[in-house]
């Protein structure tokens, strides 16, 4: 008798579930095909619990003329609908520039670049001038001691600058 009853609290022994977005749930004997099923849900495909438990989203949907399998739970899903292409659209965007893939990374790069390193590639003299020093940690120490402020320690690391000058570019 408990047995009986346990058949007919899942649906029984005959039945496949098959379970909505929604939660509703349709009990189906069996032997019915996904495609049976599917042609009254169009753009909806037939999941298998057990594939969706183990693999997730990349679980495949039932082939159309494969059976449900009696006391099996199955997960009736919507297919997202793509957006449909729109005409006269180009899928890619054509320059009438032509330059060389060479120009084109160099071209990036410099748009990149921030205003003060753009600004230090001009060629007045009066233009600011980006330079890189390494001093050690006990020198930048020293320099912020003997320093009374912001000012005098800019203008004794560019005393330093300027007794160490940097190597000519290679050309």
């Amino acid at each position: 008798m408990g047995n009986t009853m346990a058949a007919m609290a899942t649906g029984g022994r005959k039945k496949a579930k098959v379970i909505k977005i929604t939660g509703e749930a349709l009990k189906l004997k069996t032997p019915i095909s996904s495609s049976d099923l599917l042609k009254d849900y169009p753009g909806y495909v037939l999941l298998e619990s057990e594939s969706v438990k183990k693999l997730g989203i990349r679980a495949k949907p039932l082939e159309p003329n494969e059976d449900l399998k009696p006391k099996k739970i199955y997960f009736l899903l919507e297919l997202p609908k793509l957006p449909e292409p729109e005409e006269n659209v180009p899928r890619r965007a054509r320059s009438a520039v032509h330059m060389s893939a060479k120009d084109r990374l160099e071209c990036l790069m410099l748009s990149r670049r921030s205003s003060s390193d753009v600004s230090s590639s001009s060629t007045s003299p009066a233009a600011p001038v980006q330079v890189k020093m390494r001093l050690r940690r006990s020198e930048v120490e020293k320099l912020i001691q003997e320093s009374k402020d912001e000012t005098e320690l800019a203008e004794r690391i560019v005393g330093l600058c300027m007794q160490n000058p940097p190597p000519p570019p290679k050309e």
